[in-house]
């Protein structure tokens, strides 16, 4: 029967009777930091294989005839419904808001831009194009980079919230020492126990949300990687353009000048 009785005591359900308000508050925040992790570790995975998809099918970009047919490519990469519309995943690919955004901006100079126009206008196109880019870049790191922060501070806090709890229940082990005057183990078990696991739960919340940090860390360095070698890639593109425009528009008044 003590053998039982020891057993009752470092049980899950005696450990929670036997807690106060604080080791059920860090019970209840290391369940809310777990939770919180594993939703963004689940959403970073989600959001990691549709951009891999994205990043394949930039490489089919190229082998377009046209703008529109690659950019169809692109969207395609997030999968079409039944009925072969672009899916909504490929509207939301970093490559086709790339080029959406490239393809909004001038590949040649016209007019002169007006003093009243607005200070965005009065650069040049080439500018434009690569302001665009830059900025489009920008939305997209800070996209990739939601959660992370959140991942890293659950990581970093998470042990020292277990060592708190830690640090409660060896603190109610010794105040049962000293009011019984006896070490006996059934005064001390509860608290020792309770304690024992707050030091695993700590270790348990912070552990998988170090891993999903770095790894997540590491995958958007490579993604962005790529994507700003295509953003040079269309930046090069337009460029070669708006260059070849430029020497039509010069070779048409010579050949109207000659006919």
């Amino acid at each position: 029967m003590s053998g039982e009785a020891a057993s009752n005591a470092f049980g899950f359900a005696h450990l929670w009777a036997a807690g106060d308000l604080a080791s059920h508050g860090v019970v209840f925040l290391l369940t809310l930091m777990s939770v919180a992790s594993w939703y963004f570790i689940f959403i970073k995975l989600w959001q990691g294989r549709q951009l891999r998809r994205a990043a394949r099918a930039s490489g089919a970009f190229w082998s377009a005839a046209s703008l529109a047919e690659g950019l169809e490519r692109l969207r395609a990469a997030g999968g079409n419904n039944p009925r072969g519309t672009t899916g909504r995943h490929g509207r939301r690919s970093p490559f086709v808001r790339l080029l959406e955004a490239a393809c909004r901006q001038p590949v040649r100079a016209g007019d002169d831009a007006a003093v009243t126009a607005p200070l965005q206008a009065r650069f040049a196109p080439s500018e434009q194009l690569e302001r665009a880019l830059r900025q489009q870049l920008a939305v997209t790191q800070l996209g990739l980079e939601q959660g992370l922060t959140l991942l890293a501070t659950i990581g970093a806090t998470a042990p020292f919230v277990g060592l708190f709890g830690t640090v409660w229940g060896i603190y109610h082990a010794l105040v049962a020492i000293g009011i019984s005057g006896q070490t006996a183990l059934e005064q001390v078990a509860g608290p020792v126990g309770e304690a024992l696991i707050m030091t695993a739960a700590g270790l348990l919340v912070a552990l998988p949300a170090v891993f999903a940090f770095n790894a997540f860390g590491r995958a958007n360095r490579v993604f962005l990687a790529e994507l700003d070698a295509f953003a040079d890639d269309l930046l090069a593109f337009f460029a070669h353009e708006a260059t070849a425009s430029a020497a039509s528009a010069r070779a048409l008044p010579r050949m109207a000048e000659g006919a």
